[in-house]
This record gives C-alpha cells, sequence and structure tokens, in this order.
C-alpha cells in the first residue's frame, strides 16, 4: 500500500513540476492556451515590414496607395509588394530568440517560379529552399482545398504554414521571382519572441523533382540528411505518363548507417499516405453500373487534395498531389537519413511495371545545425509544369 501511495505521490509530483515549468509560448494548442506566457506576439506584412512594436499601418506609400488616395494614411495603403523579374525580395528578417507561429501568404504567377528559402542563425546556405505552391501542398500549380494540421490552402488561393519554426539567433525569410514576369505578393509572417529550449531543433525543407524517372530507377525523395533530428513531412506532385494504377511503390527510411536495405518499408504508395485500393471509391451510375473513382480527401495528418484528370484536349495528364505528416509518428534519426519511394503500376500476367513518371517531391525534417548544403534547384525550364 505504501508502495502505491509513493507512486502516486511521485507522479503527480512530475505532472505539478512540469505544468511549474515557465511556459515559453511555443508549443501552443488548446491544451495549453490558457497559460500565460512571456512571449512577445510579433507580425510581419507589407504594412509593418519588421514587425516592430506600434509601427504597422503607418505606410504613406505602396500598393493600395492609390485606393486609400481620399483616406490617407493607416487605411491599406501597403498591403502587398511587387517582386520584380529576376529578383529575391527579403520576406522577413527578425533577430531571436523566437519562432514563427503561422505563415500566411497568397502569391500571383507561376507557383513553381517563386522559390521560398528560409536561413536560421548566421547560415549561408538556406535550411528551406522549395518552389512556393510545393511548399504549401499546391505542386501542379492549381487550387484545391487541403485541410490539415500543418498546412492549410484555403479560397481562393491562401496558402496557411502551421509548422513551428524556432530559431535562437536569427530568422530570414526571401522569395525569389525566377520568372520572366512580375509578381505581386500580399503575405503575414506571424511570430514570437521567446526563450528557445536547448533540445529545440531547425526546421527544414527540400524540393526535388525527376522527369521522367529513369526506367527500374528509385525516386529520391531526399538523400544525404546529416545530423539528429525527426522527418515530419512529404508531398509530391506526381504526374502519370502511363495507363492503369501507379501507386504500388513502396517508401523506404534508410537511417542511421543502413545501406541496401532501409529500417523502415512501407507497403504501397497509397497506403503510405494513409489510403487504401488506388484511393478507389465504388459507386453506382444512373444506369446501374457500379464505376470507380479516385476520391479527394484532407485531414489532419494526411492527404489527396489534388486528382487532376485532364480536359481529352491539350491537358491529357493525370496527375495527383498527395501529402503525409508525421506529426505524431516522426521519423527519428540519430545520425543520418535518406528516404526513396518506388513508381510501379501493372503490366500483363499479373507483374510489377516500374513507371518513368513525373515526381516532384517535397521533404519536411527538423534538425540540428549545421546541415549538409542541398542539391542545386533545378532550372526554371525543369522546374516548370508541362
Amino acid at each position: 500500500m505504501k508502495r502505491i501511495l509513493y507512486s502516486v505521490l511521485i507522479t503527480a509530483l512530475i505532472g505539478s513540476s512540469a505544468w511549474s515549468q515557465k511556459y515559453n509560448g511555443i508549443d501552443a494548442n488548446m491544451g495549453n492556451i490558457f497559460r500565460l506566457s512571456d512571449a512577445k506576439t510579433r507580425s510581419i506584412s507589407p504594412e509593418n515590414f519588421n514587425g516592430a512594436k506600434g509601427e504597422g499601418g503607418k505606410a504613406t506609400t505602396g500598393t493600395g496607395a492609390g485606393p486609400s488616395r481620399d483616406l490617407g494614411q493607416g487605411w491599406k495603403v501597403s498591403p502587398s509588394v511587387v517582386i520584380k523579374s529576376k529578383t529575391t525580395y527579403t520576406v522577413a528578417e527578425i533577430t531571436g530568440p523566437g519562432s514563427i507561429q503561422h505563415i500566411w501568404m497568397t502569391p500571383t504567377g507561376n507557383w513553381r517560379y517563386s522559390i521560398l528559402r528560409f536561413y536560421w542563425d548566421d547560415e549561408t546556405t538556406p535550411s528551406v529552399e522549395v518552389p512556393v505552391g510545393d511548399f504549401f501542398g499546391m505542386g501542379w500549380g492549381r487550387y484545391s482545398p487541403l485541410n490539415s494540421l500543418a498546412v492549410c490552402v484555403n479560397p481562393g488561393s491562401a496558402f496557411n504554414c502551421y509548422w513551428p519554426m524556432p530559431f535562437r539567433k536569427k530568422c530570414r525569410i526571401t522569395m525569389e521571382n525566377i520568372n520572366t514576369e512580375d509578381m505581386v505578393l500580399y503575405y503575414q509572417v506571424d511570430y514570437i519572441l521567446t526563450e528557445v529550449p536547448s533540445d529545440a531543433a531547425y526546421f527544414h525543407a527540400q524540393f526535388n523533382r525527376v522527369n521522367p524517372l529513369p526506367y527500374k530507377q528509385d525516386y529520391t525523395i531526399v538523400n544525404n540528411i546529416k545530423g539528429r533530428g525527426q522527418y515530419v513531412g512529404t508531398y509530391i506532385a506526381w504526374g502519370v505518363h502511363n495507363n492503369g494504377w501507379w501507386g504500388e511503390g513502396e517508401i523506404k527510411f534508410f537511417m542511421d548507417g543502413d545501406t541496401n536495405y532501409p529500417t523502415i518499408c512501407g507497403t504501397g504508395t497509397e497506403d503510405y499516405f494513409c489510403g487504401s485500393y488506388d484511393f478507389d471509391t465504388r459507386k453506382k451510375n444512373a444506369a446501374g453500373v457500379e464505376e470507380t473513382n479516385y476520391t479527394e480527401f484532407s485531414t489532419a495528418y494526411s492527404g489527396l487534395p489534388q486528382v487532376l484528370r485532364g480536359d481529352g484536349h491539350y491537358d491529357v495528364s493525370q496527375r495527383f498531389g498527395l501529402y503525409r505528416w508525421h506529426i505524431t509518428d516522426p521519423i527519428r534519426f540519430e545520425k543520418d537519413l535518406k528516404v526513396t519511394i518506388q513508381a510501379l503500376g501493372w503490366r500483363d500476367g499479373g507483374r510489377y511495371l516500374p513507371l518513368q513518371d513525373d515526381i516532384a517531391s517535397t521533404a519536411f525534417w527538423y534538425q540540428t545545425e549545421p546541415h549538409n548544403p542541398f542539391p542545386t534547384l533545378p532550372s526554371k525550364d525543369l522546374l516548370e509544369v508541362d
């Protein structure tokens, strides 16, 4: 009896100690939203370029100067910016410690030609380098509703990111317009200035594309991650070049010295993205004949928000956008990580067919710094959605 009472007392003390620790405001959720914190809330937008306290809405020039000319200062004078062709714009530059809590933006133009980059602390190579559409799960350059915990895409092209991104010294976010035309960007970066725990890792995201995938070759989502951390998400824009089902391939996670065979091996593409049986649903048409169809879905942790079926004219390819967030099941690694996925369909005789599809991916993970420099981003022609 004494041993039981002792265990209960220890558990209560541990719980009490956890709640008595000073809350830094980073991990905000419904379970702790009532807790007070010394964190300072700030926001950067074209109405307050550096997030300074009491400095929002003071612009006298900007993209809204014409509509606000009869109203003056404080009346939506600078709601957006124009990023000229072949130039890079600094979206945010913050001195820490702190954490980005939310990013909203709605870029015009070709979403593959607007490149997001994030730099943490004093690093000179980016920890995030991804076309803006792919970063927000819209790799095919068209709007589809996406409703998840980490990313939401709302009508008509509102990109929202909720990945927490702590940093200790500095944060710099840029957008490069590699297009031949200027673009307009509305944006808001919401962050807090607060103490960052010693075990907080840095957010990373890397883009890759291969079109077409060489015959009998696995597609590499990400390779050469070095350090300690956890893999937290995959987005893939998958363009199919063959008739028939395309998602028999297995995803593989090679970690901490794995060579020919991985520690984690999935059972199929739709299985990894938390679907089943080709993402098909069966229903009867007006004639009473059963039909199968791809079924879009979007949930907290996984989804198939985009199914582009083509119009039978010039837009003939089937294209798919899929995401899988490892929020409750991060893939933890101690030294290194490589992630691949196979492209497999079916051929006659019940045999697998290695596919040569158009596959573009974005990998999301947290890790200790420094990170390995990323491979060179594909050229504009190789980024183009074709």
